[in-house]
């Protein structure tokens, strides 16, 4: 099968198109041919190897080569085969998953209980910018967050994958949510929900004077003893990431927020998506509200083209920095390749 190949760290030409030895699904693994994958901030930071902190931290990348060689956390596809002891799903099913790594290739061995059904309503493009920011943002807002109906919602980084999700999903908890992002990205943040949005580049939502029973912060940018003003006597601050660098962010911001959660009298959390065990369970959760009507906000972009030029294609999205997700479909082997929306 054919997969790109991450080599060593650094720009996106390490990324090299090459064959591979198609995978063969254990016992309790699902074969599946992918339809289509997202490039998400998670892809950026393994191919990259940074902040370099992160390697010198068990479990996460490399220290001098990268641990994960296939890249590509989100994934929607078609069950081509089931090993020994899969129960719920059969050759032919449509499905998605949030994997560790894998999406950058035509076909992913998957353990079943990281698989979820496909929204029906969703095409594979669709489906593929779905499961790491969208389960970032339930996880971050239902499960650390607390939210409960007729409370208000502050979504710091609103025009990204995470924070287009976390607007529509507050809203399909009964909450309701303002939004923070650049000032191009306000109309679209509007039209998905949002009641008041604040651009970023003319006023600090920290000296607002709005409290908020939940801030999600997706973007960074301000330490806690900033966003404490922002929030509500006992309001939760859930931290999704940070401003990007080379060494320490946007870990750094993470781990300071983290020891500074003791001297605020406010809730400090992390949603971490990528230790979260209940992945297939909000991702059945998410084709519930997708399936609904609740909560779609992807948009197929209208580019195409042959296989050959694909290798091109992913590597100008990986060096690309826009609003929304990116997905990239494939098609069939040797055919053709559509992008959707931007990348935070």
């Amino acid at each position: 099968m054919k997969a790109f190949v991450l080599r060593s760290y650094g720009s996106p030409e390490h990324l090299d198109l090459t064959d591979v030895d198609t995978p063969v699904p254990a016992a309790g693994e699902v074969l599946v041919r992918v339809r289509a994958t997202s490039v998400n901030p998670y892809d950026w930071h393994h191919m990259r190897g940074e902040p370099r902190i992160a390697r010198l931290m068990p479990g996460t990348v490399g220290l001098r080569a990268p641990k994960v060689r296939i890249l590509g956390c989100d994934m929607a596809g078609q069950v081509e085969a089931a090993g020994r002891d899969v129960t719920e799903f059969r050759p032919g099913d449509d499905v998605v998953a949030l994997l560790e790594q894998g999406g950058f290739a035509e076909y992913v061995t998957v353990p079943e209980r990281l698989l979820a059904r496909k929204p029906r309503n969703l095409s594979y493009e669709q489906a593929a910018a779905v499961p790491m920011a969208a389960v970032t943002a339930l996880l971050g807002l239902r499960d650390v967050g607390h939210l409960e109906p007729g409370q208000k919602v502050l979504v710091n980084g609103a025009s990204g994958g995470v924070g287009t999700f976390a607007v529509q999903i507050a809203r399909a908890l009964g909450a309701s949510a303002d939004a923070v992002c650049r000032g191009p990205n306000t109309d679209l943040v509007r039209s998905i929900g949002a009641e008041d949005v604040i651009d970023y580049a003319g006023e600090d939502f920290t000296r607002s004077g709005r409290r908020y029973d939940v801030l999600l912060d997706v973007a960074g940018g301000h330490p806690v003893l900033a966003c404490r003003r922002a929030l509500a006597p006992r309001g939760t601050l859930v931290l999704v990431g940070g401003p990007a660098g080379r060494w320490l962010q946007p870990a750094g911001h993470v781990f300071a927020a983290l020891a500074m959660a003791p001297l605020v009298p406010q809730r400090v959390a992390l949603a971490d998506t990528v230790s979260c065990p209940a992945k297939k369970q909000i991702l059945m959760t998410l084709t519930t509200l997708i399936e609904d009507g609740d909560i779609l906000r992807t948009r197929p972009g209208p580019g195409t083209g042959r296989r050959s030029g694909q290798g091109g294609r992913y590597r100008r999205v990986m060096a690309s920095r826009t609003a929304g997700t990116t997905s990239v479909a494939h098609r069939a082997r040797a055919a053709s390749a559509g992008v959707s929306s931007g990348l935070r």
